[in-house]
């Protein structure tokens, strides 16, 4: 069996990574840089530039920010091979379906689904006129085991997300373009706390019963901990390698035994 070299894994390779100035989305950005990619990630304003990479001033929750990262990434790159999907997230407050109003469900479903479709329909047209290219949507284990206290609007979006890439990936396999779908448990990000911390804002600020809360919710984690933003960013990069060559269309989920049916 021929040895791999990770320096070198993706070098030529030109990548997209959304959310990759923070949390798994950065571990993806630095993932790639070290397999030797080009990379182009988005920020809103003012985000720390991962080394290696290059940063777009855009938010991929309106209309034009994934055009604008498009537009710039095939400016600067030439071509993307490898897309990325990893920004998401919630804000909406704690307290169930009716806390929730027409501006909160508008902002979870255009951070968590329209960002990947809109910056799909700008980009992977590139990959198909090429014959090839690898696009990877993160997705969540909440799409299975939603929170209904505090993430009904952000597990319904993911859900259509996963939904989503399975369409896209009947469309695009036979035009050389392979869709899969990561979905993680939890995180330890900075994400992962400030959800922490609304929720210890609805239980009157104690935050060691809000986590064993989310704890509660999920079932457990029965490895005993949250996955590692670098653990989830080297499933990504397998998936998008050319050592996943004939994954399509699948799912796979890395969230320490969370989940409790296959």
């Amino acid at each position: 069996m021929m040895s791999l070299d990770l320096r070198t894994e993706f070098e030529g390779r030109r990548v997209v990574v959304t959310g990759g100035t923070k949390g798994a989305g950065l571990a993806t950005v630095q993932r790639f840089v070290a397999g030797g990619a080009t990379v182009v990630t988005a920020a809103r304003a003012d985000a720390n530039v991962p080394a290696g990479a290059q940063v777009v001033a855009a938010d991929l929750s309106t209309t034009l920010g994934p055009a604008r990262l498009a537009e710039a990434a095939l400016e600067r790159m030439g071509g993307v091979d490898i897309l990325v999907h990893v920004v998401g997230g919630s804000s909406s407050p704690a307290g169930g379906f009716a806390a929730l109003t027409e501006d909160h469900w508008r902002a979870e479903l255009d951070l968590n689904l329209m960002a990947a479709v809109r910056l799909d329909r700008a980009l992977i047209p590139t990959m198909v006129d090429r014959g090839g290219g690898a696009v990877i949507h993160v997705s969540s284990i909440q799409r299975k085991l939603p929170l209904p206290d505090s993430t009904i609007a952000y597990a319904a979006a993911k859900a259509a997300l996963t939904t989503y890439s399975k369409v896209l990936s009947r469309e695009l396999g036979p035009k050389g373009v392979r869709i899969n779908v990561v979905s993680p448990g939890w995180i330890y990000t900075e994400a992962s706390d400030a959800l922490v911390r609304r929720t210890a804002e609805s239980m009157g600020g104690d935050v060691d019963a809000a986590r064993q809360s989310i704890l509660d919710a999920l079932g457990g984690v029965p490895m005993g901990r949250p996955a590692e933003p670098d653990e989830v960013a080297e499933l990504i990069a397998f998936l998008a390698s050319p050592r996943a060559a004939s994954i399509h269309g699948a799912e796979y989920v890395i969230d320490g035994g969370t989940v409790p049916t296959i």
